[in-house]
């Protein structure tokens, strides 16, 4: 189907990138139990988007470019590693009293959205992956149109996973806004893994 080499497998390879979670999945997490819905989908449209530049670099050809510039891509990695840390720190620092459990300061989506576009954008190892990824399901001579397809399918799978994850989210954020001392334990959470991320990031990047 659309020229897609072993199209079952491309769509259960994308299902299972899909259930991995990463650091994408955590900043759309925070900022569904923070604000709400409209943030958590603010977050999830960040995400996308830095895949899609991943996906478009990825299949423009400019992973080679950054393989054979090995400066480059450890200098972004190492920036990605720092801003992830940065992020998951500011997480563990967050007093939340039970005031401040029930009513979260206001945030426009378009913040959280600026915030995972840079999570994912940070992180180069997205777009060498899609280069592993494409080439396992085209055929020798697959067209412009096969490329296409396949960017719409990992987007539009995402976009569907990712915005079940936030209705999720959100009525789970909703009832740990009874018990602060759980959505403090949940905050802190997220910011030790934002760090272990980025440690892992840094770590693989030696």
């Amino acid at each position: 189907m659309f020229e897609i080499q072993n199209y079952v497998g491309f769509i259960g390879a994308i299902i299972v990138f899909q259930l991995i979670p990463g650091a994408g999945t955590i900043a759309i997490l925070n900022a569904t139990a923070r604000n709400g819905i409209s943030a958590g989908l603010g977050a999830v449209f960040g995400t996308l988007l830095g895949d899609f530049v991943f996906m478009v670099a990825a299949l423009a050809g400019l992973a080679a470019v950054m393989q054979q510039n090995p400066f480059l891509f450890e200098c972004l990695q190492y920036f990605g590693a720092l801003y992830l840390c940065w992020l998951g720190l500011g997480l563990i620092r967050a007093k939340i009293t039970p005031e401040k459990a029930h009513q979260e300061p206001k945030k426009s989506a378009w913040i959280y959205l600026k915030q995972a576009f840079f999570v994912s954008i940070t992180n180069p190892k997205v777009m060498l992956f899609f280069v592993a990824f494409f080439p396992l399901f085209l055929k020798a001579d697959a067209s412009h149109v096969t490329l296409i397809a396949m960017m719409v399918h990992v987007s539009m799978m995402s976009l569907i996973y990712q915005t079940l994850l936030v209705l999720l989210g959100n009525a789970l954020a909703l009832r740990l806004k009874a018990f602060p001392f759980a959505r403090t334990l949940a905050t802190k959470l997220a910011g030790f893994a934002l760090i272990a991320f980025g440690v892992k990031l840094a770590v693989n990047n030696r």
